[in-house]
Formats: structure tokens, sequence, C-alpha cells
């Protein structure tokens, strides 16, 4: 599709204080961020407000989801040192809510499990009153795996289902539906606020849409993210529509309808989007 971007997906430019300040902290402690690998149009609004999504186990995917922006190949060595620069540069943003994130590590035994779950416990110690928020990836729906993740107690679990079932293999490749629903079903039945989100603007159905909602309800996920699908390149899947404004919104009220205790629903949104509104929701205030 080749019809121009319509206004409401205009995104601010980065321009303050501090924003400067974010992209310096970042680059100081040598880390990734799921901001500027996978190209979000919200970097600029969201690293003015002081947050980042902090993007950990090097910046090279070992999967090539046709919708993502992030480098596919072979992944450098896990960095032992990481976990205590994320959280120390989580305590230098003064964060009240953090969202840390990976590319997959299909590479590892442990696809990254023990990386992750030392980066919460650093993140923790270090930052004891900061909610954390994890998106993870499927971890090829072993469940031992995403045991060691949880064993680290985040605050809130996330994982994307990204799409409509139909799509799951031309856009998430080696991702599978159901084991996408599974981690998110372990995750809440083993006590966890949890959290995904899907794209539109892919070629999906309204009945496809209907499904997706309702099959991620059916295992009591808490919050939902909807937002509008944006072509990293050429290479990647095509913009099959521009999602208006109002579409969103009658999704966002569906899905209330449905259950879900938190909607952000509209053409910028992305998984970090307003985290720490859902986070206060979500997780228990911090002893005074």
């Amino acid at each position: 599709m080749n019809e121009r971007k319509p206004n409401w997906l205009r995104a601010k430019l980065p321009s303050s204080p501090q924003y400067k300040k974010v992209l310096n902290l970042v680059e100081e402690n040598k880390l990734h961020t799921v901001c500027q690998s996978a190209q979000c149009p919200n970097m600029g609004e969201c690293w003015s407000r002081g947050t980042a999504t902090l993007m950990i186990l090097g910046n090279i995917c070992t999967r090539s989801c046709t919708f993502c922006a992030i480098q596919t190949g072979r992944p450098e060595e896990v960095d032992i040192g990481e976990p205590a620069r994320v959280a120390d540069a989580i305590f230098k943003m003064n964060l009240k809510h953090a969202v840390i994130t990976s590319v997959a590590r299909d590479d590892l035994k442990d696809g990254g499990a023990a990386a992750w779950a030392a980066t919460i416990r650093a993140t923790r110690y270090k930052n004891p009153k900061t909610a954390i928020e994890v998106l993870i990836p499927d971890f090829r729906g072993k469940r031992e795996l995403l045991n060691i993740v949880l064993a680290a107690k985040p605050d809130i679990l996330n994982h994307n289902m990204e799409t409509v079932k139909r799509l799951q293999r031309p856009i998430r490749k080696t991702a599978q539906y159901q084991r996408s629903l599974d981690v998110l079903k372990w995750a809440k039945e083993s006590g966890f606020t949890t959290k995904t989100g899907i794209m539109l603007g892919l070629g999906e159905e309204d009945s496809e849409i209907e499904e997706v909602l309702r099959d991620i309800r059916t295992v009591n996920c808490d919050i939902l993210t909807i937002g509008q699908y944006l072509q990293p390149s050429q290479k990647h899947a095509e913009i099959r529509r521009w999602v208006p404004p109002q579409e969103f919104q009658h999704w966002k009220e569906f899905s209330l309808a449905l259950g879900f205790g938190v909607v952000e629903s509209g053409p910028l949104v992305r998984s970090s989007y307003h985290a720490e509104e859902q986070s206060a929701r979500y997780t228990p205030a911090p002893a005074a």
C-alpha cells in the first residue's frame, strides 16, 4: 500500500533535555533499547518523559519475523555485566515503572532465561520501589524456562500475540498462536499480572480480531495493547490499510466489555505505551 501516512500517525520529534538525558544514559551504560532497534514512533514522547524500554541479550535476534525492525543474525556472547548496567540505568532514570524486553535467543540452551532472571533480580535489588514489567519471548513453549523468569518475580509478565491466528505463520515465522496463549495462561495461573498486544493493518478481518481478543481473555489476560502496524522497510510485511482512530476506540470498548482490566488502543500504541499508568493499577504501592 503506497497511500500517504495519515495525520493521526504523526509522532512527536525528540528535542527535550530529558530525551537527551535518557539517550546519554543508554549510551554510557552500553545498553540497547527496543525503542531504537524496533524504530518505535513514540520514542520522542517516551524519552522526553524519562522512560525507555531496555532490551537485553544484545540487539541481534535469532528469529526473522516479517513485522519487526530488529536485526536478524548470529548474536554475540551473553554479556554477564549487562544485568547490573540495566539496574543502574533504571536507577539513574529514577523510574517508577521499568519495562525490559529482549531479542529471541534460540541459540542459547535456556533461551536466555538465566540472563532474564539475573536482570530482574539486579533491577529489584538496585530499585526496590520500581515496578518491573518484562516483555518476554516464548522460550519455544518450554515451561521450565518460563519458570526461571517467573521465579525472579517481575510485576507484570508481557508476551505479545502480535496478530490474528491466520497471519501468525507469515508474520511471526517460528512463533505459534497456541504457544503464545499458553505462555500467558501459565503466567496467569502462576499468580502473575499478564499483558499482551496485537497490531492492526496487516490484512486481518474483523471476525479474526474478535477471535484473538476472545482467546486472549479466555486465558484471563489483564492488560491489552492494540496499535497500528508500521512497515520498517520494503523487505518487511506490507501495510494493508491505515486503521482510523475510531476503529481503535471500537476495539477498546469491545475488549473492555470482554473483561480486560486496562486497554490501550490507538494508532501509535505500542507494548510499553503508558505502561507506568497500567502498573499503578496492577501492582501494589511500595511500602513507605
